[in-house]
């Protein structure tokens, strides 16, 4: 639980990964800070950030869960089971990626696939700390010493209320937007995709009233039905059909692309060799 706050500093968006309500995850918290007689994190209203204990503690408990998850590992291949541990980024449609997975499931034989979908900074560490063996994640994001397999890019398209004025086109600019209520993702999901986003944002005088995004893309595309906002998606999102929403082409799109691709760890897997050449044909 430390691990999921300490690394989103977000209470609310690690409960979500970890599937878990907001309260009982702030009470573990306030206990583990009561048992160790320090405070690990720094609350206040421009959100929270690690105090000098709490990055202290965050590689240590990296290390404990990485020594666990290898204890694990083991005892697996002792009982000769086999897994690989696959991890697929929520930046792009899910559906995206089941002729993958099928194909992985059926060459990996006896080993069992495990997957895990969460935003592509959490899978990167999650690669980093031993607990995936490989990972699809969006593009541009920080991969720190890992190497990364380019895949393919995503355009991004615009979805609005089928009914807006706008949806009459068939292509829009950020130009035509301008004057709209814009769904947007917070900086912590994808710091260095919104860092990116944002200076082409810039470098187009686009500034618009931006709303908070909801996580899951189902409620998204939802509020954009009932007209409470646009929502900027990769083009892969318009297989989610939903009454009331239009997909129009974003004259923009390619520069604010996502791309899609593959790390694994410094000393691969030797299924993650299998996982580049059916992604390399799913995927492109």
């Amino acid at each position: 639980m430390f691990e999921a706050v300490a690394l989103s500093l977000n209470f609310r968006q690690a409960a979500e990964q970890l599937h878990m309500s907001q309260p009982p995850l702030s009470r573990a918290i306030k206990l583990l800070e009561q048992r160790l007689g320090v405070q690990l994190f720094e609350r206040n209203t421009q959100g929270v950030a690690l105090t000098r204990a709490g990055a202290d503690l965050l590689p240590k408990a990296q290390q404990i869960l990485g020594l666990l998850d290898e204890a694990e590992n083991s005892l697996m291949r002792q009982q000769g089971m086999a897994r690989f541990r696959l991890g697929l980024t929520t930046s792009v449609d899910a559906g995206l990626f089941s002729g993958l997975t099928r194909s992985l499931e059926n060459a990996l034989g006896q080993t069992s696939l495990e997957l895990t979908f969460a935003s592509s900074p959490r899978l990167i560490s999650a690669i980093r700390t031993g607990k995936l063996d490989a990972a699809v994640i969006a593009m541009p994001s920080k991969t720190y010493e890992l190497k990364v397999q380019s895949l393919v890019q995503q355009d991004m398209m615009v979805a609005l209320q089928s009914r807006h004025p706008l949806a009459r086109r068939r292509s829009l600019s950020l130009a035509d937007l301008n004057a709209e209520t814009v769904y947007w993702f917070e900086r912590a999901r994808q710091p260095a995709f919104f860092d990116h986003c944002h200076a082409i944002f810039r470098s187009h005088a686009f500034a618009p009233r931006f709303l908070r995004e909801p996580l899951d893309h189902h409620v998204l595309l939802n509020d954009v039905a009932s007209g409470k906002g646009i929502a900027f998606l990769p083009e892969s999102f318009a297989s989610l059909k939903l009454s009331g929403v239009a997909y129009r082409k974003l004259a923009e799109g390619k520069e604010l692309s996502v791309g899609l691709g593959i790390v694994t760890q410094p000393s691969p897997h030797p299924l993650s060799k299998v996982l580049e050449e059916l992604a390399s044909s799913h995927l492109q």
